[in-house]
């Protein structure tokens, strides 16, 4: 497989995976660029240019966690939650955040980090939480950002317009709403002269040539342009092919925070706070308001949510499904009339560990690689309840 050479292990072999490469799949999954201001995401610790063939998904990088990995030969380690937030004036054993750092890089492992953008990312971990709740259609609450979408035009000569076009929308191109392979083919003539030193598919040097060719467009996300238009070339039969970039001012997909959707069937408080601990495994969970009140429509949110209850409530809830409410907080949204199901930060997050456990072995597996991946044993729910 020669487009995979330079992620193996001499010779073009099956073996380990870069680290850059582990989190290049990783950024396209969930571009770094969606995370919230505040966060801090993408390999926060190690070399990209480092080899792995032992990973580790975890929620939090706790010391056990690092001791866990350490045990286990592990190269790299993917959080959810940064170990790093702000700014680090000394690195010694006197903290935990130093001893963390200290061990990390005096075992060689990697970090890479992907919070707030796994959250907010179209089928990230919002979603995901929405599906393990039993929802199949939801909509976003609070907007963080609308996708930008191009239009990838390229001139193909007759005969090679559909390895091009597949090619492309392989890439991730010609989504339009639900329907996929979009694009659109228009014949004409195309004409140019090869001049010295040039190595022409068709034609002679000195001589101006008229080709039939196909004009062949389709319409792109912004974060996969660079990866289309690399598998156009790849697959283009001319030395240097024509091409153009438009960016369009057609709505690409909006993402954000926050999920809402409706039952299938009314139900009261009780019955669903008690649903939502069996569908999530949660050893236990706070709900408040009436338990008899009716639930329909409900806003989601995996980790801490204290300040959605707001964003729940103009939303039009019933009840907020969250994590990490304080006492001031849930008497704030009992009096604007919204239950809220407080199910823990872990017992909403931790299904992040599952996801990209299953999501790296598929990248794995499709690219022959041998490299491990497995989920923390130690990184389990901490609080305990009497």
């Amino acid at each position: 497989m020669q487009g995979n050479a330079g992620l193996l292990q001499g010779g073009g072999r099956m073996g380990t995976i870069k680290c850059q490469t582990i989190a290049g799949m990783l950024d396209e999954l969930a571009p770094r660029s969606l995370a919230e201001s505040w966060d801090n995401v993408g390999l926060l610790v190690g070399d990209g240019r480092k080899r792995v063939s032992r990973v580790m998904v975890c929620l939090d990088v706790t010391e056990w966690v690092i001791e866990e990995a350490v045990d286990n030969n592990v190269d790299m380690i993917i959080s959810h939650h940064p170990m790093i937030f702000g700014g680090i004036k000394k690195v010694n054993t006197d903290t935990a955040i130093g001893r963390k750092l200290i061990s990390l890089v005096k075992n060689d492992i990697s970090l890479y980090c992907l919070h707030t953008n796994f959250d907010i990312v179209s089928g990230g971990l919002n979603d995901i939480f929405a599906k393990e709740l039993g929802f199949s259609h939801w909509t976003i609450i609070e907007e963080t950002y609308r996708e930008k979408l191009f239009k990838l035009v390229v001139y193909v000569p007759a005969g090679h317009e559909d390895s091009v076009a597949d090619a492309m929308c392989r890439a991730g191109a010609g989504y339009i709403g639900k329907y996929s392979g979009c694009t659109f083919r228009s014949k004409g003539i195309g004409t140019f002269e090869p001049q010295e030193g040039a190595k022409p598919f068709l034609g002679s040097i000195g001589s101006l040539e008229r080709v039939e060719e196909f004009r062949v467009e389709t319409i792109v996300p912004e974060k996969l342009l660079n990866k289309a238009v690399g598998e156009m070339l790849k697959v283009h039969p001319y030395e240097e092919a024509a091409y153009d970039i438009y960016e369009t001012k057609n709505e690409g997909r909006v993402m954000g925070l926050g999920r809402i959707a409706e039952l299938e069937r009314e139900t009261t408080l009780s019955m669903f706070a008690g649903n939502v601990k069996t569908l999530l495994n949660a050893e236990n969970i706070r709900y408040a308001g009436d338990p008899n009140r009716s639930i329909r429509k409900v806003a989601l949110l995996n980790g801490s949510g204290s300040k959605f209850i707001n964003s729940a409530r103009l939303a039009g809830a019933d009840v907020l499904i969250t994590g990490d409410l304080q006492y001031h907080g849930i008497l704030e949204a009992l009096e604007m009339g919204l239950c809220v199901i407080d199910a823990g930060h872990f017992s909403t997050e931790k299904i992040m560990m599952k996801y990209i456990t299953e999501f790296l072995r598929n990248k794995f597996r499709e690219l022959k690689i041998e490299a491990d991946v497995f989920e923390s044993s130690s990184n389990t729910e901490i609080l305990r309840v009497l």
